[in-house]
């Protein structure tokens, strides 16, 4: 499970997370011990194995606590989901289900690992605390543009936002199934956009029920055209439609994400009425 045979290379794992199945779901490197290793290098590392995020684990001194950073192949993110999920359930087929701590650049993160009734490894993460933020009209349009979608694309219902929950995303609510479909988008302008106002994804959705939704996320700031599955805007989401009255905890939210990429993953979101910060949930396994 390794990619370079030298004794002082890292050995860097491979997990498809919100996925049972290794061609389902997002993708991720982690690398459990990354002890010594450089920024650069683990930018390097991440560039090599070409996910749309690689997790880089030291080990702390308390058990199950670690520090986390995440690259994608263009730069380092402050908190990704998805291979936060992937890093807890490898470490929990070494170690057996349990708790883990893990200290990002967004803040700490408490990650629980637990088996389900088919025997298969589920992380349950909690975010940071969430906030959401109005999007000018000008930005919005200006994000339409370079989408490629009118105005009259978007669900009333679902205005625009930004949301956070250990990175930012601009959410989108599209107003029908085929809109959400078709992606097709200015790579360059998009990126550039996102840079100017520190967005990690956008969060394009599309309700197909009180608490299921269909979500797509560009990712080209990190060098992806598109992410497959993504906890931190799913996290980021489900503060969203708290905010918005749109989903009322306690709930469990479901996301249907990667389906249009040909990597179906399944995302499941919580809300609790004693807690602000959202708990994202899904499986994870090894890419052989």
């Amino acid at each position: 499970m390794t990619n370079d045979a030298s004794p002082t290379a890292p050995e860097i794992l491979r997990y498809a997370a919100f996925a049972t199945r290794p061609e389902g779901g997002n993708p991720a490197g982690v690398v459990l011990d990354a002890t010594g290793l450089s920024a650069e290098r683990m930018l390097a590392i991440a560039a090599e194995v070409g996910y749309s995020e690689t997790a880089f684990l030291t080990p702390g001194a308390a058990q199950g606590a670690y520090t986390v950073r995440y690259f994608s192949p263009l730069a380092e993110v402050p908190f990704c989901g998805h291979a936060t999920v992937a890093s807890a359930v490898a470490l929990a087929e070494r170690t057996g289900p349990g708790r883990y701590v893990f200290t990002t650049a967004a803040g700490e993160v408490p990650v629980e690992v637990d088996k389900d009734e088919d025997g298969a490894l589920r992380a349950t993460l909690t975010s940071v605390e969430p906030r959401v933020e109005e999007v000018a009209d000008a930005d919005v349009a200006e994000a339409l543009a370079l989408l490629g979608w009118a105005a009259a694309d978007l669900d009333p219902a679902l205005p625009p936002r930004i949301a956070y929950a250990g990175a930012r995303h601009l959410v989108l609510a599209a107003a029908t199934r085929d809109r959400l479909a078709r992606l097709d988008y200015d790579f360059d302008g998009l990126a550039a956009y996102m840079t100017a106002r520190d967005l990690t994804t956008l969060q394009l959705v599309w309700r197909d029920g009180p608490q299921v939704f269909h979500v797509r996320d560009p990712f080209p700031v990190g060098g992806v055209v598109e992410d497959p599955a993504t906890g931190a805007a799913a996290a980021a989401f489900g503060a969203y439609l708290r905010e918005q009255g749109a989903a009322e905890p306690p709930t469990v939210l479901t996301l249907h994400q990667g389906d249009d990429l040909g990597r179906p993953g399944l995302l499941h979101v919580g809300l609790r009425p004693e807690d602000p910060r959202i708990r994202v949930s899904g499986a994870a396994v090894a890419i052989p």
